[in-house]
């Protein structure tokens, strides 16, 4: 029987249940530090392995058609592995008695909460105590561009929008998934994003190749973009001066300025939420990308304490997202009573 994309079954552990209670540790926890000293993350694992297929297929002495074939294989290749390990993870939940602590161990890992919010607030530390040097190192652990031709707020404004781009990538979308079709969903999704991340770019070398990636990772994202922005607009009601009407208002009106189809929704409600200006032009290591403002009647002077108002209303958006997920899963329990 599917629910919601999920298997029933009678083992120890609905998936939902597994899943707030894999957003609650992660949020006390993170994403285990400590384990990864002694055994390779799974997200690095995969990142070899792109290296590999990236290496072995997407040679520039191909022709362009022949490289962009290839890249639909990597894709196919990497969607089929991910699914299959999915499964195979799922399946061992559903069969045996502590096979749902594999699933548990693998959704802690790969959502993101605790390990975003620590990468921001040690951004808005370095701004705030330690000087622009700092702040820049801080924030280069985080965004594409180059932070050396950031000034601090520039520092601020980048950190800002790191959060809320990677509240829906790594927090939204790997839920949103996982309800879906679980753990086949989930791990799905991860992997068709760490490809876009690493072979989705528009240049020279990766145009063709990673062009199946770059869209594929859209369309994921195209749903789970949205209703992050919605989430963020919600949790400005509760947040110090938050502003949800005008978080709302400025998603829809600005939301498509953004250079992706995506990323624009909850950095747009983040900018009303906040009353700042966000993106406009900004330098990367490749080249410079003059984009138009987010909210542009807003104050681009961001700050640290502007940092500190987009952390509380990050906490805020977790905590409403996991709220949709009991929602849903009291409702599941309904409909099976």
């Amino acid at each position: 029987m599917f629910t919601f994309g999920i298997i029933r079954s009678g083992s120890a552990f609905d998936p939902l249940v597994l899943l707030l209670l894999a957003l609650v540790l992660d949020a006390a926890l993170g994403g285990m530090g400590p384990v990864w000293r002694i055994l390779p993350h799974p997200i690095a694992v995969v990142g070899k392995l792109i290296l590999w297929f990236d290496t072995k297929l997407n040679r520039a002495n191909r022709s362009a058609v022949d490289r962009a074939a290839r890249g639909v294989l990597t894709v196919a290749a990497f969607v089929a592995l991910a699914g299959t390990v999915g499964w195979g993870v799922q399946w061992l939940t559903f069969h045996h008695n502590f096979g749902w602590m594999i699933e548990l161990f693998l959704l802690i890992v790969l959502l993101a909460q605790r390990e975003l919010y620590s990468a921001v607030r040690r951004v808005a530390l370095a701004l705030n105590a330690e000087g622009l040097e700092s702040a820049r190192t801080a924030v280069g652990h985080i965004v594409g561009r180059d932070p050396a031709y950031l000034d601090e707020h520039g520092v601020a404004r980048a950190g800002i929008e790191s959060l809320a781009e990677n509240f829906s990538d790594g927090v939204v979308a790997p839920v949103f998934w996982y309800v879906l079709f679980g753990m086949p969903g989930l791990l799905i999704y991860k992997t068709v994003n760490t490809l876009d991340s690493m072979i989705g770019y528009r240049d020279e070398r990766y145009a063709a190749f990673g062009f199946t990636a770059a869209r594929l990772d859209d369309v994921l994202n195209l749903i789970p973009a949205r209703l992050s922005g919605l989430i963020i607009s919600l949790a400005a009601i509760v947040s110090p001066s938050g502003k949800p009407a005008r978080a709302f208002g400025v998603m829809w009106r600005d939301a498509a300025k953004h250079k992706s189809p995506n990323s624009g929704w909850p950095e747009a409600a983040m900018a009303g939420a906040l009353g700042l200006a966000l993106a406009g032009p900004r330098r990367y290591a490749r080249h410079t990308q003059d984009d138009a403002w987010i909210n542009a009647g807003g104050s681009a002077k961001a700050t640290a304490s502007d940092m500190e108002r987009a952390l509380y209303l990050f906490v805020a958006a977790c905590l409403i997202n996991g709220l949709i997920v009991a929602v849903i899963a009291m409702y599941r329990f309904k409909v099976g009573a």
